[in-house]
């Protein structure tokens, strides 16, 4: 009776470490998918504000080098 005990633990460790792993997988897959919302959601904003950043400190439109007022 204890064998069939401890073999019936055995078991359900196992298959608790598994929903473990489980749920971990899917916090990362979550999280992963928050980071891409937010990526696309706001790198237009950032990259037009790093933009203008950058034409006001250099007097030119960084992306082509010319000079904003030739």
């Amino acid at each position: 009776m204890r064998k069939l005990f401890n073999k019936v633990k055995a078991l359900r460790s196992t298959r608790d470490r598994g929903a473990s792993a489980v749920e971990y997988g899917l916090m990362v897959a979550a999280i992963a998918a928050v980071i891409a919302v937010l990526v696309f959601t706001l790198g237009a904003t950032i990259k037009d504000k790093f933009q203008t950043t950058c034409d006001t400190i250099a007097g030119t439109i960084c992306d082509d080098g010319t000079p904003a007022n030739p």
